[in-house]
């Protein structure tokens, strides 16, 4: 968790960091593939940027976890043979012990409340794990290396995003924009990590990462039928 990180660093990078760090040996040792999935919060540093990150920008976390990712790829390095994929603000089917996504927060909620705060000034792309877990699978098949952006097509804020969650449902819920600094959280988030998945858009024959309305589109269709 992002904001627990803050809380508990050590446990934190030791869990991302060093846990990785005994995965890459064993693969060392047996010849083994690492499949390391890492996230958007790698990036953050320039307040500046307007323009999406590729694979080879330089990284620059804001927050423990985002090092302790970071960390993770440099440690992820020892294995034979290394597929890195970053991705950023996953959303699907909960399981038994999943404490929920955004997209489940703001439909909770709004249950509660009719009512949102949800913050403006943070640019991402929120992606649906059942594409981001079709791409990996072929990112695996194709024996692809190196590191590979996977996120739904184009960028949004949480606020906008909470706005098409629904608009889609078609609920009269009141979203009201706010700061980062209104919303009081331990950890500090990138004001934008928007990903670039040129990268993988450009192998042929691979699964498609719809824009994230139609992502966003897709999931809650199922999750009504679920």
């Amino acid at each position: 968790h992002v904001d627990r990180a803050e809380a508990e660093p050590q446990r934190c990078r030791a869990v991302n960091g060093s846990g990785v760090a005994y995965l890459a040996e064993g693969c060392r040792r047996t010849g083994a593939s690492l499949v390391q999935i890492s996230t958007d919060y790698v990036f953050g540093a320039d307040p500046a940027r307007q323009t999406p990150y590729r694979e080879d920008d330089p990284p620059g976390p804001v927050n423990v976890y985002g090092l302790s990712k970071l960390e993770s790829e440099h440690h992820a390095k020892a294995a034979p043979r290394l597929l890195i994929v970053r991705t950023c603000g996953l959303y699907g089917r909960l399981g038994p012990r999943t404490a929920g996504n955004f997209v489940e927060t703001m439909i909770q909620q709004a249950k509660q409340r009719g009512r949102l705060r949800v913050v403006a000034d943070q640019h991402c792309t929120p992606s649906y794990v059942g594409h981001v877990a079709q791409a990996i699978r072929f990112l695996v098949a194709v024996r692809a290396t190196g590191i590979y952006h996977v996120v739904n097509q184009g960028q949004t804020t949480w606020y906008e995003f909470a706005g098409e969650i629904f608009r889609i449902l078609g609920w009269p819920v009141q979203v009201e924009p706010i700061s980062s600094g209104q919303w009081h959280s331990p950890a500090r988030r990138p004001s934008y990590s928007v990903l670039d998945a040129s990268k993988y858009l450009a192998l042929p024959g691979r699964p498609d990462l719809p824009p994230w309305q139609e992502a966003l589109r897709e999931y809650l269709a199922l999750r009504e039928t679920a």
